[in-house]
């Protein structure tokens, strides 16, 4: 493949162009050539031809020494190893590294960056630019497009993972007695326990109601053996009416002892996890067990699925609650950075500190990656690409050097012939 295949349309024309200025550029120092070997055969017979001489002897020099200057800055003229020439392939590093240098003294320095931001306001623009629908609209597309794009980069496993490691060690570091203890003091104090105990309680007496035969039986097998049959049947139907009496008392009185005597004994168990020291032990030994039990870890990976595929719905769809309220927040955000004043003003402050704080601390950081890009290009490539960019422009240093040195030369044969 040849180089001309390798370079892209942009750089194909560049070269076409800088072909052509060469082509030029060279043509003039061969018409001086020619025009000096005329002027110098006929001189002898035409005096006046001394003029036209000295200006293309001139002439020729200065196009000389302007084809070496340019081409010495991207290879050897003529392949010679002069000193100091194939500056650019041979000094590619030095030149990066300067170049870098420059970049973070004049482009990158605290008080060049904080004189460019006082110039306009962040805020402001920024406002501007999240107050309109087609600004908001923007910047929740490009969120729901990140979404997405940490979704897929996202391993589910190593999520559940994670979130496992993290409840794990909080749960771990953290006594559970107290918490539970204020909440369920709390709870109990005001009653909320109570339609559960109803609910459990209505449960039990339905149970009771419902196996009548089940509690004869218990009381059957649990008689004597030389007990008679008949008082057995007679004891467990007094048994179970005396039960399903006390079960319909303890449903239908709220101030029956059992409830009392249940609420005093929640009571003392939400003050035991709070200052029992057994209780809080036995509390902390059961969260243990259930840390260590493999559901969590199901349950850590169920969440985040949960978790994944409500953000993934919501993100598709652009009418989604979700995805409404981030555009309205932002919109919202934007009207007041065009209307409040003091949050405006620092915004700007912020904005303002945190580059110069960048540029204070990290510049020759940031420009380093001029010198690293640099020092892995080719020599002769970046010489190759960089005369593509400029070379061009270069040759009219040839063409004017050709030119200024023919006036150059006339004048001073001029001045030379006149003084002698």
């Amino acid at each position: 493949m040849t180089t001309q295949q390798l370079l892209n349309p942009a750089d194909q024309e560049r070269r076409r162009r800088l072909v052509q200025m060469k082509v030029i550029a060279t043509s003039m120092l061969a018409v001086m050539a020619i025009i000096f070997v005329v002027a110098f055969s006929l001189q002898a017979r035409h005096p006046w031809l001394g003029y036209v001489r000295a200006a293309a002897e001139a002439g020729m020099v200065g196009a000389l020494a302007d084809w070496f200057a340019v081409t010495a800055l991207f290879r050897r003229p003529l392949g010679l190893p002069i000193p100091h020439t194939a500056i650019i392939p041979e000094r590619k590093d030095a030149i990066g590294s300067s170049l870098s240098e420059f970049v973070a003294t004049n482009f990158l320095s605290e008080e060049v960056i904080r004189e460019k931001l006082s110039r306009f306001s962040i805020a402001s623009r920024l406002g501007g630019f999240l107050a309109s629908p087609e600004g908001a609209a923007r910047i929740t597309d490009e969120m729901a497009t990140a979404v997405r794009g940490i979704s897929t980069v996202l391993k589910d496993d190593q999520v559940a993972g994670v979130l496992e490691a993290v409840a794990r060690r909080k749960i771990a570091g953290t006594e559970v007695g107290p918490p539970l203890g204020r909440i369920a003091a709390e709870v109990f104090a005001r009653g909320e326990h109570h339609p559960l105990v109803d609910f459990i309680i209505d449960r039990v007496y339905d149970w009771i109601r419902g196996n009548y035969t089940l509690v004869s039986r218990v009381v059957s097998q649990r008689a004597p053996s030389w007990s008679p049959k008949f008082l057995d049947g007679y004891l467990a139907d007094k048994i179970y009416r005396e039960v399903e009496a006390f079960a319909l008392a303890v449903k239908t009185d709220p101030q029956h002892q059992l409830r009392i005597a249940l609420d005093h004994f929640l009571g003392e168990f939400a003050d035991d996890l709070q200052h029992d020291p057994v209780t809080m032990a036995k509390a902390d030994a059961i969260k243990d067990r259930i840390m260590d039990n493999d559901q969590v870890r199901l349950l850590a990976a169920g969440a985040w699925r949960s978790i994944k595929e409500t953000l993934l719905a919501a993100a598709a769809d652009p009418e989604s609650p979700l995805r409404v309220s981030v555009l309205e927040g932002l919109t919202a955000f934007g009207r007041r950075l065009q209307e409040d004043g003091p949050t405006a003003s620092k915004v700007d402050a912020w904005v303002a500190d945190a580059a110069g704080y960048l540029a204070r601390h990290h510049a020759r950081s940031i420009t380093a990656v001029i010198d690293e890009t640099i020092a892995r290009w080719d020599g002769e490539a970046t010489s190759r690409k960089i005369e593509l960019q400029v070379g061009r422009d270069l040759q009219f240093i040839r063409i004017n050097g050709t030119v200024v040195g023919a006036l150059a030369g006339l004048v001073i044969y001029t001045l030379a012939t006149a003084l002698l």
